[in-house]
């Protein structure tokens, strides 16, 4: 009878310890009681990740790395628009399905319950560091978003309107919603997470793959910090003679070693390097220069020629030949305009000007501005022409008041363009202005402006027709 008893008693200790490990645990606070009662109908907690035509609804086994806790609560509470318009399973649903809303109390729960619980291990924390994340990094990942198709399943906003395909979520506020570790590790491979699921795996160099996560951590973010590397202390530590070093050996073989554009490269190339020691350097603005040197030519509307030195230099190899050139080039003596063969070198700000300028297609050209000459819109085209246009603003070429005579206009032949000239602009139509804004102007030193948004470029015509009455 002993030996039944103590038998009976470890049956049942095994038996507990079994049911302990193979039943979920209880929940204990309410953030667990939510979950396993209520949200756990639709969503996946745990297991493999399974095609989206095996769910219901979004696998959330990684909740706690994916989503930032702000946004969870927000959507939980139905301040936050629908993800899928056409419903997550688009085979039974075109329309978009509203959550469940849930108490304020009840959503923090939950959210504090996706970040104690729902982490992926792959989901690696820290890998990108956004605080050195440039604007002109972000427009390379808007460029990889777009020419690797993934506005035709995810739209964003430009210019307020939505724009891109509504296969999958919305990336309106994508910056507000998603944590950036998630992000990265998720365009690494999209079907770990999402098996025959429609995903896309892109092919993009890490480099590529760092910009266009910034780039999505910036969509619906207004307030974004952007980092201005001119303004760090590596500029302050910049070196005129480390930077007369680099200058010999890396921009010398184009630009020459005194600046004079006739470096041995220089022979075969066109458009030919730019002659430093006929530009007023240290009137640049340095956020342009350093653009120009870092990432090259072709990204701010020069020549392609122009090699990107930033992974080559490092940014404070930059910074120090930005030093010397700003030290060293400052216009020097002014010289007669002389007009390459074939030119006719016009004095700068004539009026009228006579030119002829490539021509807008038919359907751009006699486009009429869709922005009314309000206050707000002329001082918003202001601003852009005088500090906020990128690559480079408008007065340094065409001059703060917009006559053509601004500081880099001595080289320019033909001479930038006199706005202040009615007779000129009056022939000029706005969707002519708003094409060579946008495109550039070929045969001449007027670069594309392609990276503005369509309202920018409006605003910046109307500012200009300002200037002639």
């Amino acid at each position: 009878m002993k030996k039944f008893i103590v038998y009976t008693f470890m049956v049942a200790i095994l038996v507990g310890s079994y049911l302990a490990t193979a039943m979920p645990a209880k929940a204990t606070d309410l953030g667990q009681q939510l979950v396993q009662g209520q949200c756990s109908s639709c969503h996946k907690f745990e297991g493999q990740a399974e095609s989206r035509f095996n769910l219901k609804a979004p696998s959330l086994m990684w909740g706690g790395s994916k989503f930032q806790k702000d946004w969870l609560v927000r959507y939980l509470t139905g301040k936050e628009d629908p993800l899928y318009q056409k419903g997550y399973r688009w085979d039974n649903s075109r329309k978009p399905i509203k959550h469940a809303v849930v108490a304020k109390k009840e959503a923090e729960a939950i959210a504090d319950y996706f970040s104690k619980k729902l982490n992926d291990p792959r989901v690696k924390k820290n890998v990108l560091d956004l605080t050195h994340f440039t604007e002109m990094e972000a427009s390379f990942g808007e460029k990889i978003f777009k020419e690797h198709s993934c506005i035709a399943c995810h739209q964003i906003k430009e210019d307020g309107k939505a724009t891109g395909g509504s296969q999958s979520t919305s990336f309106h506020n994508a910056g507000k919603r998603l944590k950036v570790d998630w992000i990265h590790r998720f365009n690494l491979d999209p079907p770990d997470f999402v098996p025959h699921s429609g995903e896309f795996v892109a092919d993009v160099s890490e480099l590529g793959l760092r910009y266009v996560t910034g780039y999505i951590m910036t969509l619906g973010v207004d307030d974004f910090k952007f980092y201005e590397p001119w303004k760090d202390e590596i500029f302050k530590n910049a070196d005129v003679k480390r930077g007369g070093q680099f200058y010999k050996e890396y921009c010398a073989q184009c630009h020459g070693l005194s600046g004079e554009g006739d470096g041995p490269a220089a022979l075969d190339l066109k458009p030919k390097p730019a002659i430093h020691a006929k530009m007023a350097l240290d009137n640049e603005p340095v956020d342009y220069l350093y653009n120009v040197v870092y990432y090259g030519g072709k990204n701010v509307g020069k020549s392609p020629l122009m090699p990107y030195w930033g992974l080559t230099l490092k940014p404070q190899g930059v910074a120090d030949v930005i030093a010397y050139m700003r030290n060293t080039f400052k216009g020097g003596e002014k010289v007669a305009r002389v007009a390459p063969e074939g030119k006719v070198a016009t004095q700068l700000g004539s009026c009228p000007q006579v030119r002829k300028t490539h021509r807008a297609p038919g359907n751009i050209h006699d486009m009429k501005n869709p922005l009314e000459p309000s206050a707000k819109n002329l001082k918003k085209g202001k601003v852009l022409f005088q500090s906020r246009a990128k690559p480079l603003a408008c007065k340094h070429c065409h001059g703060l008041k917009g006559d053509g005579k601004g500081y880099k206009a001595v080289n320019m032949v033909p001479p930038p363009r006199n706005f202040t000239c009615a007779k000129t602009m009056n022939e000029i139509t706005d969707g002519q202005m708003f094409w060579i804004i946008k495109n550039g102007s070929k045969d001449t030193e007027m670069q594309a402006y392609d990276k503005l948004k369509e309202k920018q470029i409006w605003q910046l015509v109307l500012y200009l027709r300002e200037l002639s009455k």
